[in-house]
């Protein structure tokens, strides 16, 4: 949270009946993720396990930091360098497994531009680690950044989920990916198993998680979560589409960007309060009311994403 003391003392005092809520939920999700995926996608199929490692992976990182919250009393966890370095070093295992594999050396230097009528493929050469990088890492703040109220990440998440489920189809199926000109990646369709077992986990959690919340998922689903969406991206070569299918967590990140700089260049802040959400929540908007219009809004950049391809 980006703010003065007297607005983080008034959401505080909004907030102070959820203290005690138990945390760490997002064990939940992993673990209902990582079940699905085994019992119905193709074991053999090693995007599936991209995906699952990336989740596990970051999951563990933020259970370790919502661990160290919750029985240490540190109440920032892990530090934030900590945590780049893991979301770094993740996304160097995944560029590294698709640069020494030579069945995805080339579609992991390649970047795909959706918004145009032709297809436009980019080979990104040595920037392919940088990308991969702003991808996962991005994705993975992201989505952390907008866990601030109950449900509000996981529902965002369902939408977004949808729209990769279909978009990884869409690669994974040759007709489909020439009819709607976009790449044609064979392993990419089974991801449409994991995106479909994270709208199913997400539902199941956002029964617990609305508000008002009886459980919170924490770094531990939050992270993963976010991480699991990028790798997704650049399995099926949407990664630019992540910016519009995902626009309520890119709006949350870009408006901890703006009073971070604002603050610094000016000394004045952009907002009442970053991420945005809280924003409008010190501005008079109830807590359900900023959650459901912004769940609107994550339904309507997912179908924007998806109109892309064909609307060009």
């Amino acid at each position: 949270m980006f703010s003065g003391a007297a607005e983080v003392h008034r959401l505080a005092e909004l907030h102070g009946v959820k203290q005690g809520t138990p945390t760490m939920g997002g064990v939940l999700v992993i673990g209902a993720v990582v079940a699905s995926s085994v019992l119905w996608a193709r074991l053999d199929n090693r995007f599936v396990w991209l995906a699952l490692f990336s989740m596990v992976y970051l999951g563990v990182l933020g259970f370790a930091d919502d661990y160290l919250k919750v029985t240490k009393k540190k109440s920032d966890g892990i530090s934030g360098r900590i945590k780049l370095l893991f979301q770094i070093s993740l996304a160097a295992i995944i560029a590294a497994l698709f640069l020494t594999n030579p069945l995805l050396e080339v579609q992991a230097r390649s970047l795909y531009v959706p918004f145009v009528k032709a297809p436009v493929i980019v080979n990104m050469s040595w920037f392919t680690f940088v990308f991969f990088a702003l991808v996962i890492v991005g994705s993975s703040n992201a989505v952390n950044l907008t866990d601030g109220l109950d449900g509000l990440a996981i529902g965002c998440t369902i939408p977004a989920a949808f729209a990769y489920a279909l978009l990884s189809y869409a690669a994974g199926n040759f007709r489909v990916a020439e009819y709607l000109q976009v790449p044609f990646y064979p392993f990419a369709g089974e991801l449409t198993v994991v995106c479909s077992a994270l709208i199913g986990a997400g539902l199941g959690f956002l029964w617990f998680n609305c508000y008002p919340a009886k459980v919170f998922m924490g770094d531990t689903g939050s992270l993963a979560i976010g991480g699991m969406l990028g790798v997704v991206a650049i399995c099926c070569k949407q990664e630019l589409l992540l910016v519009v299918v995902g626009g309520v967590f890119v709006i949350e990140a870009v408006s901890v960007i703006l009073q971070v700089l604002s603050f610094k260049l000016t000394g004045k802040r952009f907002f009442v309060m970053s991420p945005l959400h809280h924003h409008f929540e010190l501005t008079g908007w109830k807590e359900s009311t900023v959650i459901v219009r912004f769940w609107i809004l994550s339904i309507i950049f997912a179908l924007l994403g998806l109109a892309t391809l064909k609307l060009r």
